[in-house]
């Protein structure tokens, strides 16, 4: 039987760290596996996979956990954190990162050289999970999906070997990554396009929740023209009484414009005019021209780790009867426009997302912990049974929080291939711990 010898730390119950290194940033989850291993490089994620496989261990892989889904009980929970690296190719602009980076990593290293990635609106989220998982962000609207822009990937298969999935090497591997999750193998190394950005205008904009309906009736209109260069979402949620939330806003609820257009500061401003008209009065907050790094820190901070549940209606159209059943609920809603680069994949584009859909209403419950999330379920599953009839059915993996649902985030025929490369990838279901394929 394979001892495990790593450079890294493992990890049983009742071991010094144990307590903290089995909690994910997704607090609604209380998870207690059998061994943790933090792995700090590519040789310790293979000697994982072989220890496991010997004691047949279903294996969970997190770097910070913040798409944690399932508890990693009685199983091998294996942490990537520390396997963090960003080499940017400045000629070919491309960046290669490790399995424990986060947004916040490329960005740094990317912006002295006037470059920015396709990350999402948490520089703290981790690029690995974010992109298998499809990734849609600031510029997602202009140059496509994080996952659309993967050049290639080092992956652990569920052997315990190391392999290369790219267009020449393991290409359906390759395009089951591409979206598909991360229930395929362990990504170590991802290498990814980065794109030249010069200044942005973007912010967030505050406004009394009583004009929600109306600015959400408003924001469906104004989305059929928005342009490509545009990254925009409309929410009303209460924000958080603590320290860190400026005092005009702190433990209020407030109507939120979120914005980012890639271009000059007077389209910008032209283009936004309709829904800041919309809001009203601004409480807090505005528009400004910045560089895709300080938009990136202003539109995603890192809260602490949270006890959340989303959950994500996708809309062909936005009916006022939609608008009215989340209007003024007493948790979060965001609407959002998808579309521009998203809805013109490639050919040999992966399996993420549906792509004909350009809309989607996002409800969300958090607390810091369960105790305190679950008083707001009955009211927020009230309410998305209610938004469901006005749905397509289906959802997105990057904000899907029931491993039931997997099979909702893909077309039929999308996931029949998704299932034939788990067989001959992962025949016994080996990376089970996360959002997996069945």
């Amino acid at each position: 039987m394979t001892q495990l010898s790593i450079d890294g730390t493992f990890l049983v119950p009742g071991d010094g760290g144990y307590e903290t290194a089995r909690q994910p940033f997704q607090r609604k989850l209380d998870p207690h596996p059998a061994v943790i291993v933090e792995a700090a490089g590519t040789l310790d994620v293979v000697a994982a996979v072989r220890y496991a496989n010997d004691r047949e261990l279903p294996i969970t892989v997190q770097n910070s956990g913040h798409g944690a889904a399932a508890p990693s009980d009685d199983g091998l929970l294996l942490k990537t954190a520390r396997m963090t690296s960003v080499d940017i190719d400045t000629r070919r602009q491309t960046a290669r990162v490790g399995a424990g980076t986060t947004w916040g990593d490329v960005i740094a290293a990317a912006a002295p050289h006037g470059l920015a990635p396709l990350s999402g609106t948490s520089s703290a989220v981790g690029v690995v999970g974010y992109t298998v998982g499809g990734g849609t962000g600031f510029l997602s609207r202009k140059y496509g999906y994080a996952a659309d822009n993967v050049i290639s990937a080092e992956i652990v298969t569920a052997d315990g070997e190391l392999v290369t999935a790219s267009p020449s090497e393991h290409p359906d591997l390759f395009w089951a990554i591409r979206g598909g999750g991360g229930s395929f193998g362990i990504v170590t190394s991802l290498e990814f396009r980065l794109f030249s950005v010069d200044d942005v205008y973007a912010g967030m904009v505050m406004f009394d929740p009583a004009r929600t309906g109306d600015a959400f009736r408003a924001y469906r209109e104004w989305a059929l023209e928005e342009p490509d260069e545009s990254n925009s979402a409309l929410a009303v949620m209460t924000m958080p009484p603590v320290d860190m939330v400026p005092e005009p806003i702190r433990g209020k609820r407030v109507l939120m414009l979120r914005a980012f257009y890639f271009g000059d500061a007077g389209n910008g401003h032209a283009l936004y005019a309709p829904l800041l008209e919309a809001g009203g009065e601004p409480i807090f907050g505005g528009l400004r021209a910045t560089s895709f790094a300080d938009a990136a820190a202003m539109l995603g901070g890192a809260p602490p780790p949270m006890a959340a549940e989303l959950h994500l209606e996708l809309m062909h159209e936005v009916p006022d009867a939609a608008i009215d059943a989340v209007a003024d609920v007493p948790f979060g809603v965001e609407l959002r426009h998808w579309g521009g680069a998203i809805a013109r994949p490639a050919p040999d584009a992966g399996p993420a997302g549906h792509r004909d859909v350009p809309f989607s209403i996002v409800l969300s419950a958090m607390a810091p912990d369960l105790a305190g999330l679950e008083p707001q379920l009955p009211a927020l599953r009230g309410a998305a049974a209610e938004l469901r009839q006005h749905g397509t059915g289906g959802t997105f993996h990057n904000f899907l929080g029931d491993p039931a649902r997997m099979a909702a985030a893909y077309t039929p025929e999308d996931y029949a291939r998704l299932q034939e490369i788990k067989r001959t990838y992962d025949s016994d279901n080996r990376f089970a711990g996360n959002l997996a394929v069945g």
